[in-house]
């Protein structure tokens, strides 16, 4: 068989490995900016799809079947995301020939429908949260949050991952969060229709992984925990869910099993719900008619391929009557490691990856490599690290010390806040929340860390060149100088152009932190507190170029955070605005981020237009400043 994967980065990589294994051919498709990832040249065939623009890529059906169709694929494996849940393009590919990877495309219909999945879901007498979707009036919708009582959730009715979804505490809040939310699922679905329903203050995520065949067997294949969440976005995953009752944990599942039988489910599927921490409590969410970011968690603790399973039901293989048996047991926990900086309000990152290394022991499944280009145009996630061990106690250990270990160097990630969260008693107790981000925060590193980051990075450079180069960059032998070696300063600049300079004796070479160093590149990283910290040793001749602040102009003014995409833009010479009014909206990594102004004040120079690409620094608006009024 000739797969062909309509996706990219980590779960076209992934997919390609099982199928490989399986003894199948693959066909990557790709749009520009990915023309020298990882998985264009591990797959067996690559076929360029377009810009990147995604309507002329990764969601456009025309132009992956034609991919499909000039390489003789026999099937196509949609991963998530992108297509994943489109009915059209499952459909169009079962009508061009092709074996569909996926559900059959009339329950993607039911399900990939939140309103028509709410529907199922209560004509099986599975728990369903008050809420509301009879019409997309927004006056019935208004009124409609006021009879079940704010505040109230406004969320898409089509796709997932956070897109699409507002909080409304009260009825001036409503109309704001309700055009935002259908703007947001419109541009990331193609579908503006919402549900208004109950929030629940105190929320747990539960979903079970279920697996169907095209012989009418349904099976379940236990809990998954996903509460670290950040805009509705899974941080980090688990499984099995820890602190649930058995009552609790059999009524989820009997129902996600009864749930998915109803409609003859016949692939990988996940089934969520809302489980609320103060009543104990749980609802149907939504059913995922596709492969989920963190199945690797269920493979670990059941021993189990579902891209496998996915493949063999989909070419009418029959599952096993003891699949649900094959357990390993133990604890595993996937954490997804986002080119976000959680320090910076999440900004999204982007560059190169200088150097990468990955601690042993652990699964990666990953988007990078060494050399790789992290790009604005897509999602932010790049790999997850995953971890699996007898208890969740040992788990959350050995995740503790792979953060220690992994090294990122060029973007700065998620890997720090993951750090930052296994040492949170709510975490380790299991007792936190979706709100828990909205309530917690990390810290910026004290400036005392800093220092002896400064000092480990100069000791792993010295280390390093204090005789030949030592064959592994990671973590090389302790090298020292002979007891004659003079003392030795090491010169460190940062990202933002700040040097530093480092004493060094010959005791201090014996360094153990986890660094890499990339002598011919002058570049020394080093892992701190889960975070990459990455430097250049300057030489004594070199100048440095001009700092990018030039390019953000003087005066007050609306800059980009980051590189993006402009998607909106509210005003116009000579408009005079309001405190906090959204000036422009921009778009990076499927993200929009709304820039507006500080205060009261007068539209001077409106310099971007949209679909207009914007590097970080880069002036968008500027505001007139008052005169100074001339002394008497």
């Amino acid at each position: 068989m000739k797969i062909l994967i309509a996706n990219r980065g980590e779960i076209a990589r992934r997919i390609i490995r099982t199928a490989h294994r399986l003894g199948h051919e693959t066909v990557a498709v790709y749009g520009d900016p990915d023309a020298t990832a990882p998985f264009v040249g591990e797959a067996t065939t690559a076929v360029a799809l377009g810009s990147a623009n995604l309507d002329e890529s990764y969601l456009s059906i025309e132009r992956i079947l034609e991919a499909a169709d000039s390489t003789g694929a026999d099937a196509v494996h949609p991963g998530y995301g992108f297509l994943s849940e489109n009915t059209d393009f499952a459909n169009a590919c079962i009508d061009a020939g092709l074996i569909w990877i996926g559900p059959d495309p009339q329950i993607i219909a039911e399900m990939g429908s939140k309103i028509e999945a709410r529907a199922i879901a209560e004509s099986m007498d599975v728990p369903t949260i008050p809420g509301w979707s009879e019409s997309q009036d927004p006056a019935e919708l208004s009124r409609a949050a006021l009879r079940i009582g704010y505040p109230i959730l406004v969320k898409a009715s089509a796709g997932g991952g956070g897109k699409g979804i507002r909080i409304a505490q009260d009825e001036l809040e409503f109309a704001e969060a309700l055009i935002e939310a259908s703007t947001e699922a419109e541009r990331a679905f193609g579908d503006g229709s919402v549900i208004v329903e109950r929030y629940i203050e105190r929320p747990r995520h539960i979903e079970v992984q279920v697996i169907g065949d095209k012989h009418g067997t349904v099976i379940h294949l236990g809990t998954r925990e996903c509460s670290v969440q950040r805009r509705y976005q899974k941080l980090l995953e688990e499984a099995p869910a820890p602190n649930l009752s058995d009552e609790t944990r059999s009524a989820m599942a009997e129902a996600a099993q009864r749930l998915a039988a109803a409609g003859g489910y016949d692939s990988a599927g996940t089934v969520e719900f809302i489980l609320d921490d103060t009543t104990g409590d749980f609802f149907f969410l939504e059913m995922n008619t596709r492969l989920q970011v963190e199945h690797p968690v269920t493979e670990a603790i059941t021993g189990l391929d579902l891209v496998e399973l996915m493949i063999r039901v989909a070419d009418g293989e029959e599952l096993s009557a003891n699949l649900p048996a094959r357990r390993v047991g133990g604890h595993a926990i996937e954490a997804r490691i986002l080119a976000e900086d959680p320090l910076a309000d999440y900004a999204p990152q982007v560059g190169p990856v200088h150097q990468l290394h990955v601690p042993a022991g652990v699964r990666w499944d990953s988007a990078i490599e060494a050399g790789s280009e992290i790009t604005p145009h897509y999602d932010s996630m790049i790999a997850k690290l995953v971890v699996h061990a007898k208890t969740r106690d040992l788990a959350i250990a050995k995740l503790s010390s792979a953060l220690d270990e992994l090294l990122i160097d060029g973007v700065t990630t998620t890997a720090q806040l993951h750090r930052w969260l296994v040492d949170q008693p709510d975490f380790q107790n299991a007792s936190l929340t979706t709100r828990f981000l909205d309530e917690n925060s990390m810290e910026a590193t004290a400036d005392d860390d800093v220092e002896q980051l400064h000092a480990d990075a100069a000791k792993a450079w010295a280390a390093a060149n204090s005789t030949s180069v030592p064959t592994s960059p990671w973590f090389g032998s302790s090298l020292s100088l002979t007891p004659h070696s003079p003392r030795r300063v090491v010169g460190l600049e940062n990202a933002d152009g700040e040097i530093f300079e480092v004493a060094l004796t010959e005791a201090d070479l014996d360094s153990h932190m986890p660094h890499a160093v990339d002598v011919a590149n002058r570049r020394v990283a080093i892992n701190h507190r889960g975070a990459t910290h990455a430097f250049t040793v300057p030489t004594r001749s070199q100048r440095w170029a001009p700092s990018i602040a030039s390019r953000r102009g003087s005066g007050t003014a609306i800059t980009a955070p980051f590189p993006a995409l402009v998607a909106e833009v509210h005003v116009q010479p000579g408009d005079e605005v309001a405190g906090d009014q959204v000036i422009v909206v921009i778009e990076a990594m499927k993200m929009l981020h709304s820039l507006r102004a500080s205060g009261a004040t007068t539209i001077a120079e409106v310099r971007v237009a949209v679909g207009d690409q914007v590097a970080s620094g880069d002036v968008l608006v500027t505001f007139e400043t008052a005169e100074t009024e001339e002394a008497p």
